[in-house]
């Protein structure tokens, strides 16, 4: 807000000052004013672009392309069924990509597998508000990313289940899938089990290791309701919450988990890739 109201005032300022010279040099008042306002915010009513973050190595030599997305309202959820305005091509259109938008910017949100000698592109092309972007993954080495290893601590992602602490891990963009059965308008319990490695950045070494989870609706046709979008992990590494949905049929749900390079909002700031961790429970509504 200060950097705002100063920006505001210098420009003030300066055109004072363009007027004070316009009159001693009239030649100066034609000349074009290349002054401009910050956008204004939206609530309502904008795009939505892909954001393609990046790629990474798989252990079976298999490469995973990252996305997410920017909703550029602050308060308008879309759902955007998959089909003509929110498709991948070439090849399938449907790549397991979300069909519900949160507002603003969601990073590293899936991956899509590419074989390891892919050496084209994969275009997503979202339809929002009547405005259609698209934008291509690749496999370009600068666009390389280290989304298991943070390169300077070596602080790899949280490991979460679904299914019991011994069940099948996930870390990472690809993360880890489960199933549920639910009823309409009936709250069922959400469980899920997360740990981490406890590696801190330099900076953050005298505060204790973090680890976070936050649930929301990726696809389905009714709305989602959590109890707790974000449950605290208990001493036995799980967290419970439940969730209510509106009207039958089949959802995803994606749960995100987090570690010490910190929550959504600061997931790949600052030319860090890692270290985030995906979950998407898949639940029949009947």
């Amino acid at each position: 807000m200060h950097t705002s109201i100063r920006n505001r005032g210098f420009r003030r300022q300066t055109s004072l000052g363009v007027l004070a010279l316009a009159a001693v040099m009239p030649g100066l008042a034609n000349a074009q004013d290349t002054r401009a306002d910050a956008p204004i915010p939206h609530a309502v009513g904008q795009s939505v672009s892909a954001s393609f973050e990046g790629w990474h190595r798989n252990t079976d030599g298999t490469r995973s392309l990252v996305f997410g997305y920017f909703n550029r309202n602050y308060e308008q959820h879309l759902d955007i069924p998959v089909g003509p305005e929110n498709a991948f091509s070439p090849g399938p259109a449907d790549r397991e990509q979300p069909t519900h938008f949160l507002p603003r910017r969601q990073t590293g949100v899936f991956a899509v597998v590419v074989p390891a000698d892919f050496d084209s592109q994969l275009t997503w092309t979202l339809t929002a508000n009547d405005q259609t972007i698209s934008i291509p993954g690749h496999v370009r080495p600068e666009w390389e990313i280290t989304a298991l290893e943070e390169v300077t601590s070596g602080n790899t992602p949280p490991v979460v289940r679904f299914g019991g602490p011994t069940g099948d891990p996930g870390q990472g963009p690809l993360g880890v899938r489960g199933t549920l059965a639910a009823a309409t308008s009936t709250p069922t319990v959400l469980t899920v089990w997360a740990t981490d490695d406890g590696v801190r950045r330099a900076r953050n070494a005298q505060r204790p290791p973090s680890l976070g989870l936050v649930w929301s609706k990726y696809r389905g046709p009714g709305d989602v309701t959590f109890a707790d979008p974000a449950p605290a992990i208990g001493s036995t590494a799980r967290a419970d919450t439940t969730v209510t949905f509106s009207e039958p049929g089949e959802y995803v749900l994606r749960v995100l988990a987090w570690d010490d390079s910190g929550g959504q909002s600061a997931i790949m700031a600052g030319g860090f890739f890692c270290c985030w961790t995906n979950g998407y429970v898949t639940v029949q509504v009947q």
